[in-house]
């Protein structure tokens, strides 16, 4: 099904290829989980996991224009009931105290201002957002990606498809021991 677009210029769509590639990597892992689409755009990734069995995602963007063609999204796909779309700033999101827990937080910012590890930092010193098995995956274009040390998460699988790249993290055992 044909998604309905936000302009180009405030979101970083996602490749039909990319986002295949994604989810053969999850598998059927997908089944039953919970999503944080963040920086969702169309909520093309989260509506894809829904679409594949997941049991519900929330979506975050700052952008009016996002969310009201993430609803319209949702709507026309009849997943408005386990899919949750908030206007808000997803790093001012983290910040708060977590209400729920995701199997995967999926973080996608606009291009080149350093947001991803920002983001994935938020996740990092705030694990309680995340289950005991679940995973960050960050999309950049390949030339923002550097290498960095979080505190609890580690990068597990690095994946190039052209001009994105998808970083997965997971947590510590060395955290999931000490909890």
């Amino acid at each position: 099904m044909r998604l309905k677009q936000v302009d180009a210029s405030i979101t970083r769509p996602i490749s039909d290829r990319v986002k295949e590639a994604l989810f053969n990597i999850i598998g059927s892992d997908i089944i039953g989980s919970r999503m944080l689409d963040m920086f969702a755009g169309t909520g093309s990734v989260g509506i894809e996991a829904l679409s594949r069995g997941a049991s519900y995602v929330v979506f975050l963007d700052i952008s009016g224009k996002a969310i009201s063609v993430i609803h319209s999204n949702l709507s026309a796909t009849k997943f408005a009931d386990i899919g949750e779309a908030r206007q808000t700033d997803a790093l001012e999101y983290l910040g708060q105290t977590a209400r729920d827990k995701f199997d995967y937080i999926y973080i996608a910012p606009p291009q080149y201002r350093g947001m991803w590890v920002n983001a994935v930092e938020h996740v990092d010193n705030n694990l309680k957002w995340m289950s005991n098995d679940g995973w960050v995956i960050a999309q950049m274009h390949p030339d923002e990606y550097t290498e960095y040390d979080f505190q609890n998460l580690y990068m597990f699988d690095k994946r190039q498809y052209g001009n994105t790249l998808l970083v997965f993290y997971s947590v510590l055992n060395e955290v999931l021991d000490g909890c």
